[in-house]
């Protein structure tokens, strides 16, 4: 059977890897897209979500416009490393469809409504859809099988030395999520530094004679060179495509309960997850599965692999 998905994304060259894994992948049943602010602008985020399901091939999976900023605080946008429209690099075709006009708080609560079991929300941005859907329909909560999301760290930051971009830019609404006792996979730098692109990586994409393949190898090339420059990797970390492998694989990602915290106030930190893998509160519950080890080679064996498939069945 396949898991019934919704991503929210701000759409970014690795939400852009991680909704082609989705299409190209039985073992997902992608209902919809929703996007955020993050990566880039909203508009910018919505262009380049329909764009990317136009490359799969995919134009009738519905794509909603979300939060154009946090639930508080000021709007942070992570185009330094993705470029002013969020997915530099090769020019895409013009989006072949306007977004669905209902939003997507609003898309998100009619596919959990029509939903006959429990839908999976994969949330590779800012944490502010989810929610502020919780906050206006809370008898969703039970709809939701589980949240995998990218974010935080078991380690350091990126955005700041201390917090993680996706966690930075809405804490409020991280914490607010993590308050609904719903099960959540946190997938943070900690395991997403392990998925890095490297060049044995591009070149098999290279390699693939469709568009699908070669668009994602310019794709890791505008990242690759944003992130030897911003914070000196040899290779980019590939982050987001790491949660819908973990549905696909439940094998390639080694996960650890903990007590998992945002912090909001800190003047320096933030933003930063407390994630408690040694019981240091032993008072806090486990509410939380973290990822900690990713099979690489398997890792990226599966995304090729789907991408590849993708590509040939769209020539």
């Amino acid at each position: 059977m396949a898991t019934p998905v919704i991503i929210d994304c701000d759409p970014g060259h690795d939400d852009a890897v991680a909704i082609l894994l989705a299409v190209a992948s039985p073992e997902i049943d992608l209902r919809a897209v929703t996007t955020c602010f993050g990566n880039c602008a909203l508009e910018d985020a919505t262009r380049n979500a329909i764009q990317i399901l136009d490359l799969a091939g995919a134009a009738d999976i519905p794509v909603a416009a979300g939060a154009a900023g946090p639930l508080a605080g000021a709007q942070a946008l992570g185009n330094y490393v993705h470029g002013t429209s969020g997915l530099d690099g090769p020019e895409l075709p013009a989006p072949s469809r306007e977004p669905d006009p209902r939003g997507a708080v609003a898309l998100m609560a009619s596919v959990l409504d029509a939903a006959e079991e429990g839908v999976t929300l994969v949330v590779t941005g800012p944490m502010t859809n989810a929610a502020q859907l919780f906050r206006d329909r809370p008898d969703l909560v039970g709809r939701v099988t589980e949240i995998v999301f990218m974010g935080g760290s078991t380690e350091r930051g990126n955005h700041t030395p201390s917090a993680e971009f996706n966690t930075f830019a809405d804490p409020e609404a991280l914490d607010e999520v993590l308050r609904t006792g719903l099960p959540l996979r946190m997938v943070g730098l900690n395991l997403t530094h392990q998925a890095l692109a490297t060049r044995e990586v591009v070149d098999r994409m290279v390699a693939m004679p469709h568009a699908v393949g070669q668009t994602c190898a310019a794709w890791m090339g505008f990242f690759g060179d944003s992130y030897h420059r911003v914070w000196e990797f040899d290779a980019p970390p590939v982050h987001d495509p790491c949660t819908v492998a973990a549905l696909i694989d439940p094998g390639v990602i080694v996960w650890r309960e903990a007590f998992l915290a945002v912090e909001l106030d800190g003047r320096w930190t933030r933003g930063e997850t407390v994630v408690d893998l040694h019981g240091r509160y032993p008072e806090e519950p486990r509410n939380a599965r973290v990822a900690m080890t990713l099979d690489a080679p398997r890792f990226w064996d599966l995304v090729l692999d789907a991408l590849d498939r993708l590509g040939a069945r769209g020539d």
